[in-house]
């Protein structure tokens, strides 16, 4: 069992904003509402939220030379992750952007992500990030990384525990060539879909042979208010979060889970970490809770425990 594990991450850290309407959303016009501003990103959260379990991390994404990219750096800093990342000065930073109305549903989104795409697979290549690597016990990605970089990043990997976060319907099929080789991929129902082809609404086994018939020997997936599955070689179970997870909530699920297996638990028992990390990470209304001790052993003790499927 490791003591203090290193995870190395890869992939997107970036500005989230969501805007939400007050009332009913009125199209083609302005409406009034709020807008909150916070610095995310799938890999980023999972990463934050594995440091507050006691791991050690470091970080290579990518950034522009502008304003956010400070707002970034500072978040690194201050979650006491080692930061690789690269500037480049005449591009701006990546963000995401949701509206919802007053409801909390999506009415639209804007991904400004072109610069993982163009830069994330070459930087890969330095000779930094392969010595980092080479001194980490497991890699963190994410599918904001193209497929050529998670590739790459997989093979330099060989020999490693390797998790990724699937991040959207339409980005996780990046990860369909390297199934085989990752410890374990987090996802969402939808997301396991775009990974299988089956539909969001297949039964529990079904969603978990679908996922091992396509190659990956270890995953969790996530379904809001439904239950979280686990499988790995040992079996299938699945456990009924005590609230809702959200995607933000999703990310801090991953990232105590990470800690945990690699502190040595079971899977069953690293993901009850996982739901109880996502409880806390919604009462507090951000992307990454604040994981005290007693905080963490009240929220765990509310979690179930898991159940085998049928």
């Amino acid at each position: 069992m490791m003591k203090s594990p290193t995870i190395l991450a890869v992939g997107g850290a970036y500005i989230e904003r969501s805007g939400q309407v007050s009332g009913a959303f009125v199209p083609a016009a302005s409406n009034p509402g709020t807008m909150r501003e916070e610095v995310g990103g799938a890999v980023f959260n999972a990463l934050r939220c594995a440091v507050r379990r006691g791991v050690s991390g470091s970080l290579l994404s990518v950034r522009g030379g502008d304003v956010l990219a400070d707002t970034l750096s500072r978040a690194i800093a201050a979650a006491g992750i080692a930061d690789l990342s690269v500037v480049f000065l005449d591009r701006t930073t990546p963000s995401n952007t949701v509206l919802i109305d007053g409801d909390g549903a999506l009415v639209a989104g804007l991904a400004d992500m072109a610069l993982y795409d163009l830069a994330l697979a070459k930087q890969i290549r330095r000779a930094k990030v392969r010595e980092a690597i080479s001194t980490a016990d497991a890699v963190l990605c994410d599918a904001n990384l193209p497929s050529t970089a998670l590739e790459r990043l997989v093979a330099l990997a060989a020999g490693k525990p390797v998790f990724a976060l699937a991040v959207s319907p339409s980005k996780a099929a990046r990860l369909t060539l390297v199934l085989e080789f990752l410890a374990m991929a987090f996802m969402t129902r939808p997301e396991a879909g775009a990974l299988t082809g089956a539909d969001v609404d297949a039964d529990e086994r079904g969603i978990v042979d679908g996922l091992r018939r396509a190659g990956l020997k270890s995953g969790v997936v996530t379904a809001g208010d439904g239950p979280v599955l686990g499988f790995d070689e040992a079996g299938a179970f699945s456990i009924l979060p005590p609230k809702k997870v959200t995607d933000g909530a999703a990310d801090a699920l991953a990232g105590a889970t990470m800690a945990a297996l690699l502190r040595g638990l079971t899977l069953g028992a690293a993901l009850r970490d996982g739901v109880a990390a996502a409880m806390l990470a919604i009462e507090s209304g951000g992307l990454v809770p604040v994981l005290t001790a007693a905080d963490f052993a009240d929220a765990l003790a509310l979690v179930p425990e898991p159940q085998e499927l049928a």
